[in-house]
Protein backbone atom coordinates (compact mmCIF):
# COMPACT_ATOMS: atom_id res chain seq x y z
CA UNK A 1 0.00 0.00 0.00
CA UNK A 2 1.35 3.41 -0.96
CA UNK A 3 1.35 6.34 1.38
CA UNK A 4 1.30 10.06 0.74
CA UNK A 5 4.43 11.81 2.09
CA UNK A 6 3.85 13.98 5.12
CA UNK A 7 4.99 17.21 3.50
CA UNK A 8 3.05 19.08 0.87
CA UNK A 9 3.10 16.96 -2.28
CA UNK A 10 1.17 16.51 -5.47
CA UNK A 11 1.54 12.77 -4.98
CA UNK A 12 -1.68 11.28 -6.23
CA UNK A 13 -1.34 7.59 -5.41
CA UNK A 14 -4.45 5.44 -5.52
CA UNK A 15 -3.81 3.77 -2.18
CA UNK A 16 -3.56 7.13 -0.45
CA UNK A 17 -7.29 7.79 -0.68
CA UNK A 18 -8.63 8.65 2.75
CA UNK A 19 -12.36 8.32 2.21
CA UNK A 20 -14.42 8.18 5.41
CA UNK A 21 -15.15 4.63 6.49
CA UNK A 22 -17.85 3.31 8.74
CA UNK A 23 -16.77 3.73 12.34
CA UNK A 24 -13.84 5.96 11.38
CA UNK A 25 -13.08 9.36 12.85
CA UNK A 26 -15.28 12.23 11.62
CA UNK A 27 -14.17 14.39 8.71
CA UNK A 28 -11.42 16.81 9.66
CA UNK A 29 -12.90 20.30 9.95
CA UNK A 30 -10.29 21.92 7.69
CA UNK A 31 -10.92 19.57 4.77
CA UNK A 32 -13.88 19.79 2.43
CA UNK A 33 -16.25 16.90 3.12
CA UNK A 34 -17.16 14.34 0.44
CA UNK A 35 -20.04 15.64 -1.65
CA UNK A 36 -18.78 19.23 -1.76
CA UNK A 37 -19.14 20.66 -5.26
CA UNK A 38 -16.67 23.06 -6.83
CA UNK A 39 -18.31 23.81 -10.13
CA UNK A 40 -18.51 20.52 -12.05
CA UNK A 41 -16.13 18.79 -9.62
CA UNK A 42 -17.47 16.80 -6.66
CA UNK A 43 -15.12 15.92 -3.78
CA UNK A 44 -15.10 12.18 -3.06
CA UNK A 45 -12.18 11.86 -0.63
CA UNK A 46 -8.83 13.18 0.59
CA UNK A 47 -5.63 12.02 -1.10
CA UNK A 48 -3.16 13.90 1.07
CA UNK A 49 -2.36 17.18 2.77
CA UNK A 50 0.64 19.20 3.82
CA UNK A 51 1.60 22.57 5.21
CA UNK A 52 0.25 24.55 2.27
CA UNK A 53 -2.44 22.53 0.55
CA UNK A 54 -4.89 19.66 0.46
CA UNK A 55 -5.24 17.25 -2.46
CA UNK A 56 -8.68 15.70 -2.96
CA UNK A 57 -9.97 12.92 -5.15
CA UNK A 58 -12.84 14.39 -7.17
CA UNK A 59 -15.31 13.39 -9.86
CA UNK A 60 -15.57 15.56 -12.97
CA UNK A 61 -19.27 15.34 -13.80
CA UNK A 62 -18.80 17.16 -17.13
CA UNK A 63 -16.37 14.66 -18.63
CA UNK A 64 -17.14 11.68 -16.37
CA UNK A 65 -13.65 11.06 -15.03
CA UNK A 66 -11.73 10.98 -11.78
CA UNK A 67 -9.35 13.88 -11.15
CA UNK A 68 -7.14 15.20 -8.39
CA UNK A 69 -8.12 18.63 -7.09
CA UNK A 70 -5.59 20.62 -5.09
CA UNK A 71 -6.74 23.43 -2.78
CA UNK A 72 -4.48 26.13 -1.34
CA UNK A 73 -5.03 25.75 2.40
CA UNK A 74 -1.95 26.69 4.48
CA UNK A 75 -1.66 25.63 8.10
CA UNK A 76 -2.16 29.22 9.27
CA UNK A 77 -5.56 29.49 7.54
CA UNK A 78 -9.03 28.38 8.60
CA UNK A 79 -12.48 28.02 7.10
CA UNK A 80 -14.72 31.01 7.72
CA UNK A 81 -17.59 29.04 6.21
CA UNK A 82 -17.75 25.55 4.77
CA UNK A 83 -15.71 26.46 1.70
CA UNK A 84 -14.38 29.98 2.31
CA UNK A 85 -10.77 30.21 3.50
CA UNK A 86 -9.24 33.07 5.51
CA UNK A 87 -6.21 33.61 7.73
CA UNK A 88 -6.38 32.75 11.42
CA UNK A 89 -4.62 35.98 12.36
CA UNK A 90 -3.98 39.30 10.65
CA UNK A 91 -0.27 38.68 11.31
CA UNK A 92 -0.39 35.90 8.69
CA UNK A 93 -2.12 37.97 5.99
CA UNK A 94 1.07 38.76 4.03
CA UNK A 95 2.26 35.14 4.23
CA UNK A 96 -1.14 33.93 3.06
CA UNK A 97 -1.15 36.24 0.04
CA UNK A 98 2.45 35.34 -0.86
CA UNK A 99 1.62 31.64 -0.68
CA UNK A 100 -1.53 32.12 -2.75
CA UNK A 101 0.40 33.91 -5.49
CA UNK A 102 2.98 31.10 -5.45
CA UNK A 103 0.22 28.49 -5.73
CA UNK A 104 -1.32 30.28 -8.71
CA UNK A 105 2.08 30.73 -10.36
CA UNK A 106 2.72 26.99 -9.95
CA UNK A 107 -0.58 26.21 -11.69
CA UNK A 108 0.10 28.66 -14.50
CA UNK A 109 3.56 27.26 -15.10
CA UNK A 110 2.36 23.67 -15.18
CA UNK A 111 -0.49 24.60 -17.50
CA UNK A 112 2.04 25.74 -20.11
CA UNK A 113 3.97 22.45 -20.15
CA UNK A 114 2.97 19.41 -22.14
CA UNK A 115 5.30 16.49 -21.41
CA UNK A 116 4.50 12.97 -20.16
CA UNK A 117 6.96 13.37 -17.26
CA UNK A 118 5.40 16.64 -16.05
CA UNK A 119 2.14 16.99 -14.14
CA UNK A 120 -0.68 18.21 -16.36
CA UNK A 121 -3.01 20.93 -15.09
CA UNK A 122 -6.49 20.86 -16.58
CA UNK A 123 -7.85 23.95 -14.87
CA UNK A 124 -7.06 26.46 -12.15
CA UNK A 125 -9.13 29.27 -10.67
CA UNK A 126 -9.59 31.47 -7.60
CA UNK A 127 -12.73 31.34 -5.44
CA UNK A 128 -13.80 31.23 -1.80
CA UNK A 129 -10.78 33.27 -0.71
CA UNK A 130 -8.36 30.64 -2.01
CA UNK A 131 -7.33 28.88 -5.25
CA UNK A 132 -7.67 25.45 -6.83
CA UNK A 133 -6.01 23.42 -9.55
CA UNK A 134 -7.34 20.25 -11.20
CA UNK A 135 -4.96 17.55 -12.43
CA UNK A 136 -5.17 13.96 -13.66
CA UNK A 137 -5.50 11.29 -10.99
CA UNK A 138 -2.16 9.49 -11.23
CA UNK A 139 -1.52 5.98 -9.83
CA UNK A 140 1.86 4.90 -8.50
CA UNK A 141 4.54 5.03 -5.81
CA UNK A 142 7.19 7.67 -5.28
CA UNK A 143 10.70 6.87 -6.49
CA UNK A 144 11.81 6.81 -2.86
CA UNK A 145 9.22 4.14 -2.04
CA UNK A 146 10.08 2.21 -5.21
CA UNK A 147 13.78 2.12 -4.31
CA UNK A 148 13.06 1.13 -0.72
CA UNK A 149 11.03 -1.85 -1.94
CA UNK A 150 13.92 -3.17 -4.06
CA UNK A 151 16.25 -5.78 -2.60
CA UNK A 152 19.27 -4.30 -4.43
CA UNK A 153 20.22 -1.00 -6.08
CA UNK A 154 19.01 -0.63 -9.69
CA UNK A 155 21.45 -1.27 -12.51
CA UNK A 156 22.76 1.31 -14.96
CA UNK A 157 20.21 0.50 -17.67
CA UNK A 158 17.33 1.07 -15.25
CA UNK A 159 18.81 4.39 -14.08
CA UNK A 160 19.36 5.61 -17.64
CA UNK A 161 15.79 4.68 -18.49
CA UNK A 162 14.70 6.79 -15.51
CA UNK A 163 16.97 9.73 -16.36
CA UNK A 164 15.96 9.98 -20.02
CA UNK A 165 12.37 11.23 -19.60
CA UNK A 166 13.27 13.28 -16.51
CA UNK A 167 16.02 15.12 -18.38
CA UNK A 168 13.65 15.72 -21.28
CA UNK A 169 11.02 17.14 -18.90
CA UNK A 170 13.55 19.36 -17.13
CA UNK A 171 14.75 20.63 -20.49
CA UNK A 172 11.18 21.62 -21.38
CA UNK A 173 11.04 23.65 -18.17
CA UNK A 174 14.42 25.26 -18.78
CA UNK A 175 13.39 26.29 -22.28
CA UNK A 176 10.71 28.39 -20.54
CA UNK A 177 13.37 29.87 -18.20
CA UNK A 178 11.81 27.94 -15.33
CA UNK A 179 13.75 25.93 -12.71
CA UNK A 180 12.22 23.25 -10.51
CA UNK A 181 14.61 23.66 -7.50
CA UNK A 182 13.09 20.79 -5.50
CA UNK A 183 13.96 17.56 -7.32
CA UNK A 184 14.19 14.66 -4.85
CA UNK A 185 13.22 10.95 -4.69
CA UNK A 186 9.90 11.75 -3.01
CA UNK A 187 9.10 14.32 -5.71
CA UNK A 188 9.20 11.75 -8.50
CA UNK A 189 6.20 9.47 -8.94
CA UNK A 190 6.68 6.11 -10.64
CA UNK A 191 3.43 5.55 -12.49
CA UNK A 192 1.90 2.11 -12.76
CA UNK A 193 2.96 1.85 -16.40
CA UNK A 194 6.59 2.43 -15.39
CA UNK A 195 7.27 6.00 -16.48
CA UNK A 196 8.40 8.71 -14.03
CA UNK A 197 6.45 11.88 -13.28
CA UNK A 198 8.08 14.97 -11.78
CA UNK A 199 6.04 16.41 -8.90
CA UNK A 200 5.77 19.37 -6.55
CA UNK A 201 6.52 22.61 -8.33
CA UNK A 202 5.91 24.74 -5.25
CA UNK A 203 9.57 25.83 -5.24
CA UNK A 204 9.76 26.33 -9.01
CA UNK A 205 10.66 29.83 -10.08
CA UNK A 206 10.94 31.66 -13.37
CA UNK A 207 13.83 33.95 -14.21
CA UNK A 208 14.47 36.30 -17.10
CA UNK A 209 17.96 36.44 -18.57
CA UNK A 210 19.83 39.59 -17.67
CA UNK A 211 17.66 40.41 -14.67
CA UNK A 212 18.70 40.22 -11.03
CA UNK A 213 17.65 36.92 -9.48
CA UNK A 214 15.98 37.18 -6.09
CA UNK A 215 15.09 33.57 -5.36
CA UNK A 216 13.66 32.63 -2.01
CA UNK A 217 15.41 29.97 0.07
CA UNK A 218 13.35 26.85 -0.62
CA UNK A 219 15.38 23.67 -0.54
CA UNK A 220 15.93 20.14 0.69
CA UNK A 221 19.17 19.40 2.46
CA UNK A 222 21.32 16.78 0.67
CA UNK A 223 19.58 17.51 -2.66
CA UNK A 224 20.06 21.31 -2.91
CA UNK A 225 23.36 22.78 -4.18
CA UNK A 226 25.13 25.60 -2.39
CA UNK A 227 23.67 28.39 -4.57
CA UNK A 228 20.17 27.65 -3.23
CA UNK A 229 21.19 28.58 0.31
CA UNK A 230 21.97 32.24 -0.42
CA UNK A 231 22.79 34.61 -3.23
CA UNK A 232 26.59 34.57 -3.63
CA UNK A 233 28.87 36.21 -6.21
CA UNK A 234 29.45 33.79 -9.06
CA UNK A 235 26.92 31.29 -7.71
CA UNK A 236 23.65 32.10 -9.43
CA UNK A 237 20.94 29.50 -9.92
CA UNK A 238 20.33 27.94 -13.30
CA UNK A 239 20.08 24.64 -15.18
CA UNK A 240 23.09 23.37 -13.19
CA UNK A 241 21.00 23.74 -10.01
CA UNK A 242 18.39 21.21 -11.13
CA UNK A 243 21.10 18.92 -12.55
CA UNK A 244 22.81 18.80 -9.14
CA UNK A 245 19.52 17.73 -7.53
CA UNK A 246 18.86 15.10 -10.21
CA UNK A 247 22.39 13.71 -9.74
CA UNK A 248 21.70 13.58 -6.00
CA UNK A 249 18.66 11.41 -6.76
CA UNK A 250 20.89 9.00 -8.71
CA UNK A 251 23.40 9.03 -5.82
CA UNK A 252 20.56 8.00 -3.48
CA UNK A 253 19.51 5.20 -5.84
CA UNK A 254 23.06 3.80 -6.12
CA UNK A 255 24.38 4.38 -2.61
CA UNK A 256 21.21 4.21 -0.52
CA UNK A 257 22.06 7.65 0.88
CA UNK A 258 21.96 11.17 -0.49
CA UNK A 259 25.20 13.20 -0.86
CA UNK A 260 26.35 15.25 2.14
CA UNK A 261 24.61 18.64 2.56
CA UNK A 262 26.13 21.38 0.44
CA UNK A 263 26.90 23.53 3.48
CA UNK A 264 29.15 20.78 4.88
CA UNK A 265 31.17 20.87 1.63
CA UNK A 266 32.24 24.50 1.86
CA UNK A 267 35.53 23.96 3.70
CA UNK A 268 36.84 20.37 3.69
CA UNK A 269 34.60 18.60 1.19
CA UNK A 270 33.60 15.17 2.60
CA UNK A 271 32.13 13.99 -0.70
CA UNK A 272 33.70 10.75 -1.95
CA UNK A 273 33.14 10.28 -5.72
CA UNK A 274 30.88 7.45 -6.80
CA UNK A 275 33.50 6.48 -9.38
CA UNK A 276 35.85 5.45 -6.58
CA UNK A 277 33.24 3.60 -4.53
CA UNK A 278 31.08 1.79 -7.09
CA UNK A 279 33.52 1.07 -9.91
CA UNK A 280 32.82 -2.23 -11.65
CA UNK A 281 29.09 -2.24 -10.96
CA UNK A 282 28.45 0.78 -13.20
CA UNK A 283 30.43 2.09 -16.16
CA UNK A 284 33.16 4.61 -15.44
CA UNK A 285 31.66 7.23 -17.75
CA UNK A 286 28.23 7.00 -16.08
CA UNK A 287 29.65 7.41 -12.56
CA UNK A 288 31.94 10.27 -13.63
CA UNK A 289 28.97 12.10 -15.19
CA UNK A 290 27.03 11.89 -11.93
CA UNK A 291 30.08 12.97 -9.90
CA UNK A 292 30.64 15.98 -12.15
CA UNK A 293 26.98 17.05 -11.85
CA UNK A 294 27.51 16.89 -8.07
CA UNK A 295 30.48 19.28 -8.16
CA UNK A 296 30.35 21.82 -5.35
CA UNK A 297 30.97 24.87 -7.59
CA UNK A 298 28.21 25.60 -10.13
CA UNK A 299 30.74 26.31 -12.88
CA UNK A 300 32.25 22.82 -12.56
CA UNK A 301 28.95 21.10 -13.36
CA UNK A 302 27.36 20.52 -16.77
CA UNK A 303 25.67 23.80 -17.71
CA UNK A 304 22.69 22.42 -19.61
CA UNK A 305 20.53 19.35 -19.99
CA UNK A 306 22.08 18.77 -23.42
CA UNK A 307 25.56 18.68 -21.86
CA UNK A 308 24.41 16.27 -19.16
CA UNK A 309 22.68 14.05 -21.69
CA UNK A 310 25.86 13.90 -23.79
CA UNK A 311 27.96 12.96 -20.76
CA UNK A 312 25.56 10.11 -19.99
CA UNK A 313 25.43 8.96 -23.60
CA UNK A 314 21.68 9.42 -23.88
CA UNK A 315 19.93 10.35 -27.11
CA UNK A 316 17.86 13.54 -27.01
CA UNK A 317 14.13 13.10 -26.42
CA UNK A 318 14.24 9.34 -26.98
CA UNK A 319 11.51 7.30 -25.33
CA UNK A 320 12.71 5.99 -21.99
CA UNK A 321 10.88 3.78 -19.55
CA UNK A 322 12.37 1.90 -16.58
CA UNK A 323 12.01 -1.83 -17.10
CA UNK A 324 9.34 -2.62 -14.55
CA UNK A 325 6.37 -4.93 -14.96
CA UNK A 326 3.19 -3.05 -14.26
CA UNK A 327 -0.57 -3.28 -14.64
CA UNK A 328 -2.19 -1.81 -17.73
CA UNK A 329 -1.70 1.97 -17.92
CA UNK A 330 -4.44 4.23 -16.63
CA UNK A 331 -5.68 6.09 -19.74
CA UNK A 332 -5.32 9.86 -19.58
CA UNK A 333 -8.27 11.97 -20.73
CA UNK A 334 -8.21 13.37 -24.24
CA UNK A 335 -10.70 16.21 -23.94
CA UNK A 336 -9.74 18.91 -21.47
CA UNK A 337 -11.63 21.92 -20.11
CA UNK A 338 -10.16 25.34 -20.84
CA UNK A 339 -7.46 26.65 -18.54
CA UNK A 340 -7.88 29.65 -16.29
CA UNK A 341 -11.59 29.05 -15.92
CA UNK A 342 -13.68 31.76 -14.25
CA UNK A 343 -14.15 31.48 -10.48
CA UNK A 344 -16.61 28.84 -9.36
CA UNK A 345 -18.61 28.89 -6.16
CA UNK A 346 -18.22 25.94 -3.81
CA UNK A 347 -21.44 24.57 -2.36
CA UNK A 348 -20.82 22.24 0.59
CA UNK A 349 -21.59 18.57 0.93
CA UNK A 350 -25.06 17.24 0.29
CA UNK A 351 -26.82 16.11 3.43
CA UNK A 352 -30.13 16.02 5.17
CA UNK A 353 -31.42 19.33 6.49
CA UNK A 354 -33.06 19.44 9.86
CA UNK A 355 -35.96 21.76 9.16
CA UNK A 356 -37.90 20.98 12.29
CA UNK A 357 -38.80 23.99 14.44
CA UNK A 358 -36.42 24.50 17.32
CA UNK A 359 -34.97 27.07 19.64
CA UNK A 360 -31.89 29.15 19.08
CA UNK A 361 -29.81 29.50 22.21
CA UNK A 362 -29.53 33.12 21.41
CA UNK A 363 -28.24 33.73 18.04
CA UNK A 364 -24.65 33.11 17.38
CA UNK A 365 -25.11 29.41 17.73
CA UNK A 366 -25.70 29.88 21.29
CA UNK A 367 -24.41 33.38 21.80
CA UNK A 368 -26.82 35.00 24.21
CA UNK A 369 -28.34 38.45 23.92
CA UNK A 370 -28.07 41.04 26.67
CA UNK A 371 -30.04 44.26 26.07
CA UNK A 372 -29.12 47.45 27.92
CA UNK A 373 -31.83 50.13 27.93
CA UNK A 374 -33.09 53.10 29.94
CA UNK A 375 -35.43 50.92 31.95
CA UNK A 376 -32.57 48.74 33.18
CA UNK A 377 -31.06 45.36 32.25
CA UNK A 378 -33.10 42.91 30.18
CA UNK A 379 -32.19 39.56 28.72
CA UNK A 380 -33.53 36.59 26.82
CA UNK A 381 -32.48 33.12 27.85
CA UNK A 382 -33.64 31.76 24.47
CA UNK A 383 -34.89 33.15 21.19
CA UNK A 384 -37.38 31.20 19.10
CA UNK A 385 -36.27 30.57 15.52
CA UNK A 386 -38.64 32.49 13.24
CA UNK A 387 -41.23 30.20 11.72
CA UNK A 388 -42.33 30.66 8.16
CA UNK A 389 -45.95 30.76 7.08
CA UNK A 390 -47.13 28.02 4.78
CA UNK A 391 -45.23 28.47 1.56
CA UNK A 392 -47.00 28.48 -1.80
CA UNK A 393 -46.11 25.86 -4.33
CA UNK A 394 -42.59 26.46 -5.62
CA UNK A 395 -42.45 28.15 -8.96
CA UNK A 396 -41.18 25.97 -11.74
CA UNK A 397 -37.56 26.58 -12.60
CA UNK A 398 -36.74 28.35 -15.81
CA UNK A 399 -35.50 26.13 -18.64
CA UNK A 400 -31.78 25.49 -18.38
CA UNK A 401 -29.44 26.65 -21.11
CA UNK A 402 -28.87 24.20 -23.91
CA UNK A 403 -25.80 22.15 -23.13
CA UNK A 404 -22.84 22.69 -25.39
CA UNK A 405 -22.01 19.86 -27.77
CA UNK A 406 -19.58 17.25 -26.42
CA UNK A 407 -20.37 18.24 -22.81
CA UNK A 408 -22.82 16.67 -20.44
CA UNK A 409 -25.57 18.75 -18.80
CA UNK A 410 -24.47 20.59 -15.65
CA UNK A 411 -24.90 18.67 -12.38
CA UNK A 412 -27.99 19.32 -10.28
CA UNK A 413 -27.72 21.91 -7.53
CA UNK A 414 -26.48 20.57 -4.22
CA UNK A 415 -29.06 20.29 -1.41
CA UNK A 416 -29.47 23.43 0.66
CA UNK A 417 -27.38 24.13 3.73
CA UNK A 418 -26.89 27.45 5.54
CA UNK A 419 -23.12 27.36 5.07
CA UNK A 420 -23.62 26.84 1.34
CA UNK A 421 -25.85 29.92 1.37
CA UNK A 422 -23.06 31.98 2.97
CA UNK A 423 -20.57 30.72 0.40
CA UNK A 424 -22.95 31.68 -2.41
CA UNK A 425 -23.26 35.22 -0.99
CA UNK A 426 -19.46 35.46 -0.89
CA UNK A 427 -19.16 34.16 -4.45
CA UNK A 428 -21.57 36.83 -5.72
CA UNK A 429 -19.58 39.74 -4.29
CA UNK A 430 -17.82 42.21 -6.58
CA UNK A 431 -14.02 41.73 -6.18
CA UNK A 432 -13.30 45.46 -6.37
CA UNK A 433 -15.56 46.20 -3.39
CA UNK A 434 -13.28 45.32 -0.51
CA UNK A 435 -14.74 44.53 2.91
CA UNK A 436 -12.68 43.57 5.96
CA UNK A 437 -13.58 42.43 9.47
CA UNK A 438 -11.45 42.58 12.62
CA UNK A 439 -12.62 40.25 15.41
CA UNK A 440 -11.82 41.35 18.96
CA UNK A 441 -11.73 37.87 20.46
CA UNK A 442 -11.62 34.79 18.25
CA UNK A 443 -12.33 32.39 21.16
CA UNK A 444 -15.16 33.23 23.57
CA UNK A 445 -15.60 31.51 26.91
CA UNK A 446 -19.19 30.42 27.38
CA UNK A 447 -21.13 32.55 29.92
CA UNK A 448 -18.17 34.94 30.23
CA UNK A 449 -17.06 36.71 27.04
CA UNK A 450 -18.89 39.12 24.76
CA UNK A 451 -18.88 39.27 20.98
CA UNK A 452 -17.09 42.15 19.30
CA UNK A 453 -16.01 42.85 15.72
CA UNK A 454 -15.33 45.86 13.49
CA UNK A 455 -16.33 46.13 9.83
CA UNK A 456 -14.66 48.37 7.27
CA UNK A 457 -15.47 48.81 3.59
CA UNK A 458 -13.65 50.56 0.78
CA UNK A 459 -16.99 51.88 -0.50
CA UNK A 460 -20.03 53.45 1.10
CA UNK A 461 -23.21 51.43 1.34
CA UNK A 462 -25.51 49.45 3.59
CA UNK A 463 -24.12 46.89 6.04
CA UNK A 464 -25.72 43.47 6.59
CA UNK A 465 -24.35 40.70 8.81
CA UNK A 466 -25.42 37.05 8.45
CA UNK A 467 -24.70 34.31 10.99
CA UNK A 468 -24.96 30.52 10.96
CA UNK A 469 -24.80 29.29 14.53
CA UNK A 470 -23.34 26.06 15.86
CA UNK A 471 -26.95 24.88 16.08
CA UNK A 472 -27.25 25.55 12.30
CA UNK A 473 -29.64 28.49 12.73
CA UNK A 474 -29.41 30.87 9.76
CA UNK A 475 -30.16 34.48 10.77
CA UNK A 476 -29.63 38.11 9.82
CA UNK A 477 -27.79 39.50 12.81
CA UNK A 478 -27.73 43.11 11.61
CA UNK A 479 -29.73 45.25 11.02
CA UNK A 480 -32.29 44.05 13.56
CA UNK A 481 -35.39 45.23 15.40
CA UNK A 482 -33.26 47.11 17.95
CA UNK A 483 -30.74 48.67 15.59
CA UNK A 484 -31.63 49.50 11.98
CA UNK A 485 -28.93 52.13 11.33
CA UNK A 486 -26.88 50.14 8.83
CA UNK A 487 -25.39 52.90 6.65
CA UNK A 488 -21.59 52.72 6.44
CA UNK A 489 -19.29 55.33 4.90
CA UNK A 490 -16.21 54.52 2.84
CA UNK A 491 -13.34 53.51 5.15
CA UNK A 492 -15.56 53.96 8.20
CA UNK A 493 -15.02 51.51 11.07
CA UNK A 494 -18.36 50.19 12.37
CA UNK A 495 -18.04 48.33 15.67
CA UNK A 496 -20.69 45.70 16.37
CA UNK A 497 -22.68 44.67 18.33
CA UNK A 498 -23.88 48.04 19.59
CA UNK A 499 -26.14 48.93 22.46
CA UNK A 500 -28.81 47.85 23.05
CA UNK A 501 -28.00 44.40 21.61
CA UNK A 502 -24.67 43.34 23.14
CA UNK A 503 -24.04 39.61 22.79
CA UNK A 504 -22.58 37.17 25.29
CA UNK A 505 -21.54 33.61 24.53
CA UNK A 506 -23.99 31.11 26.02
CA UNK A 507 -22.96 27.93 24.21
CA UNK A 508 -23.02 25.25 23.03
CA UNK A 509 -19.35 25.07 22.13
CA UNK A 510 -18.50 25.27 18.44
CA UNK A 511 -17.91 27.64 15.55
CA UNK A 512 -20.23 30.46 14.54
CA UNK A 513 -19.87 31.49 10.88
CA UNK A 514 -20.50 35.07 9.73
CA UNK A 515 -20.58 37.04 6.51
CA UNK A 516 -20.52 40.86 6.46
CA UNK A 517 -22.04 42.33 3.28
CA UNK A 518 -21.79 45.99 2.25
CA UNK A 519 -24.29 46.67 -0.55
CA UNK A 520 -24.39 49.74 -2.77
CA UNK A 521 -28.16 49.87 -2.26
CA UNK A 522 -30.55 48.74 0.49
CA UNK A 523 -31.56 45.10 0.04
CA UNK A 524 -34.86 43.26 0.26
CA UNK A 525 -34.64 39.69 1.58
CA UNK A 526 -38.32 38.78 1.34
CA UNK A 527 -37.70 36.68 -1.79
CA UNK A 528 -35.18 34.68 0.25
CA UNK A 529 -37.77 33.87 2.90
CA UNK A 530 -36.49 36.22 5.63
CA UNK A 531 -38.95 36.16 8.52
CA UNK A 532 -39.10 39.02 11.01
CA UNK A 533 -38.02 38.21 14.53
CA UNK A 534 -37.57 40.10 17.77
CA UNK A 535 -34.89 41.25 17.81
CA UNK A 536 -33.32 39.17 15.03
CA UNK A 537 -34.82 38.03 11.75
CA UNK A 538 -33.97 34.67 10.24
CA UNK A 539 -34.28 32.28 7.34
CA UNK A 540 -36.32 29.25 8.56
CA UNK A 541 -34.61 26.14 7.23
CA UNK A 542 -37.73 24.45 5.90
CA UNK A 543 -38.71 27.45 3.80
CA UNK A 544 -35.12 28.19 2.79
CA UNK A 545 -34.80 24.63 1.52
CA UNK A 546 -37.88 24.95 -0.70
CA UNK A 547 -36.81 28.34 -2.07
CA UNK A 548 -33.33 27.04 -2.80
CA UNK A 549 -34.73 24.08 -4.74
CA UNK A 550 -36.89 26.39 -6.87
CA UNK A 551 -34.25 29.07 -7.43
CA UNK A 552 -33.06 29.22 -11.05
CA UNK A 553 -31.42 32.66 -11.25
CA UNK A 554 -27.73 33.50 -11.30
CA UNK A 555 -27.96 36.00 -8.42
CA UNK A 556 -27.30 34.37 -5.01
CA UNK A 557 -30.74 33.77 -3.53
CA UNK A 558 -29.86 34.76 0.03
CA UNK A 559 -28.10 37.97 -1.02
CA UNK A 560 -31.57 39.44 -1.53
CA UNK A 561 -32.36 41.99 -4.21
CA UNK A 562 -31.56 45.72 -4.34
CA UNK A 563 -34.45 47.97 -3.32
CA UNK A 564 -34.20 51.66 -4.16
CA UNK A 565 -35.97 54.40 -6.08
CA UNK A 566 -33.17 54.78 -8.62
CA UNK A 567 -33.45 53.05 -11.98
CA UNK A 568 -31.55 50.89 -12.46
CA UNK A 569 -30.92 50.07 -8.82
CA UNK A 570 -27.25 49.05 -8.29
CA UNK A 571 -26.85 45.38 -7.41
CA UNK A 572 -23.13 45.34 -6.51
CA UNK A 573 -21.88 44.50 -3.05
CA UNK A 574 -18.72 43.47 -1.23
CA UNK A 575 -18.51 40.72 1.37
CA UNK A 576 -16.13 39.16 3.88
CA UNK A 577 -16.39 35.99 5.95
CA UNK A 578 -15.23 35.49 9.54
CA UNK A 579 -15.88 33.10 12.38
CA UNK A 580 -15.98 33.09 16.18
CA UNK A 581 -15.40 30.05 18.38
CA UNK A 582 -17.29 29.35 21.59
CA UNK A 583 -15.29 27.28 24.06
CA UNK A 584 -16.02 25.74 27.42
CA UNK A 585 -14.71 27.53 30.47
Amino acid sequence: MSQVPEDDRTVLAAAALQAPAEGSEPQRPHTLPPGTRLGEFEITGVLGEGGFGIVYLAHDSSLERQVALKEYMPSFARRSTQAHVSVKSAQNADSFEAGLRSFINEARMLAQFDHPALVKVYRFWEANGTAYMVMPYYHGLTLKQTLQERSAPPDEAWLKALLGPLLDAIEVMHQHQCFHRDIAPDNILMLDEGRPLLLDFGAARRTVSGMNQAFTVILKQNYAPIEQYAEMPGMSQGAWTDLYALASVVHFAIDGHAPPPALSRMMADPYVPLASRHAGRYSEGFLQAIDQALAFKPGDRPQSVAAMRAMLGLDAAAPHEPARPAPAPVPLPVSEPPLAAPPLAAPPAPGSVDAAPGTSRLLIAGIGVVVLGAAGLFGWSRLKSPQAPAAPAAASAQPAETAKPARLPPPPAAPFSPLAALDAVLAGASPERKVSVQVENQHLRINKDKVGFTVRAAHAGYLYVYVVSTENNFQLLFPNALDRANRIAADEAVKLPRRPWLLTALGPAGTNHFVAMVSDAPRDFSTAGLTEGNPFSGFPLDRATRLHAAHAGTRPLFAGIPACAATPCPDDYGAAAFSIEEVAK
